[in-house]
């Protein structure tokens, strides 16, 4: 005789910081229904383990927020910061940023809507566990979050972050260039390159070392469109993935920046014109596209701030 058991999961809401339930019923939960025979207790136990695990392992390889992409060479760009809250004794990485001037990393305002509360600034980042002596360790004096920004839509999500104190100037730590006013943002269809410790997949496995990936960017215009985004696509956004079209030969069919990967930058011929910010509840979703801050639209801003701070030089090791 076997009788069934369901398991729930209660789906959560997903920023580009978190992920959802890759599968989930109609009240908004994730649902696994296993079945064992009830004479045989024991073995039941092992064979519930092992088809869970089958079943996650099922969930992983079908779900559409596969990301795509591959390990960045170590330290290649030197400009990634890790952003890192307190959770129990440790610190862990919780959004992307990147150096933009001697005291500066530029990010997502909604990774720091509450602002500085116990977190760190981490430069020269390859692998998050393993101690790497090209790591450099701040803390975050002040936060300066788009005074316009917007958390229903994610507009104007732009950030300012200045570090306790210069960094040090070497191989693994550096600043990048962003696009200013005046210069030429990519057009559709443009490869673009993104990077970040953010998540892998739609059940939120993360990697331990750096990832980036080269996508396209996707058209304005359909990512207003009332079955993308609609309204809440602003002018001050633009849209980048990238999709293998059938037949495709590729491991992964969508490819996209997922949670963890906010405050990180989209780079176009090595220059920064944007910031990732959000997208779907779940990533990777065929009309849910990454959604990128355009950075040469807050130039007045990001001079008005680092502009009229006093600044030294980075300090050379």
């Amino acid at each position: 005789m076997f009788s069934c058991r369901i398991y729930q999961k209660k789906k959560k809401s997903r920023s580009r910081r978190r992920s959802p339930s890759p599968s989930t019923s109609s009240s908004g939960q994730l649902t696994l229904g296993v079945c064992f025979s009830q004479t045989h207790t024991m073995a039941s136990v092992k064979d519930l383990i092992l088809a869970a695990a089958l079943l996650v392992a099922a969930l992983v390889s079908l779900t559409e927020g596969i990301m795509g992409g591959g390990e960045a060479a170590p330290h290649s760009r030197p400009y990634m910061a890790s952003i890192q809250k307190p959770e129990g004794e440790k610190m862990i990485h919780e959004c992307g940023g990147f150096v933009v001037a001697d005291q500066w990393v530029m990010s997502a305002a909604h990774c720091l809507s509450d602002g500085i509360n116990g977190r760190k600034i981490v430069l020269g980042v390859h692998s998050l566990s393993q101690v790497e002596d090209t790591k450099q360790t701040f803390d975050i004096l002040e936060v300066h979050n788009h005074p316009s920004f917007q958390s229903y839509n994610f507009d104007n999500d732009i950030a300012l972050i200045k570090l306790d104190r210069t960094y040090n100037s070497t191989e693994a730590v550096q600043a990048v260039q962003f696009l200013r006013a005046g210069g030429s943002n990519p057009e559709t269809d443009a490869e673009v390159e993104t990077a970040g410790w953010g998540s892998q997949d739609n059940l939120g496995t993360r990697p331990d070392k750096l990832q980036e990936l080269t996508i396209d960017v996707f058209s304005s215009r359909r990512c207003k469109r009332s079955d993308y985004y609609g309204r809440k696509f602003t002018d001050n956004m633009m849209c980048a993935y990238r999709v293998c079209q059938d037949p495709c030969n590729k491991p992964h069919e969508k490819e996209d920046s997922c949670d963890g990967d906010s405050g990180g930058p989209l780079l176009y011929q090595g220059v920064v014109v944007g910031v990732t910010s959000n997208g779907g509840k779940k990533c990777g979703q065929l009309k849910k596209p990454g959604i990128y801050t355009i950075v040469s639209r807050y130039t007045e801003w990001i001079d008005s701030i680092i502009g009229s701070q006093p600044t030294a030089a980075p300090q050379s090791t």
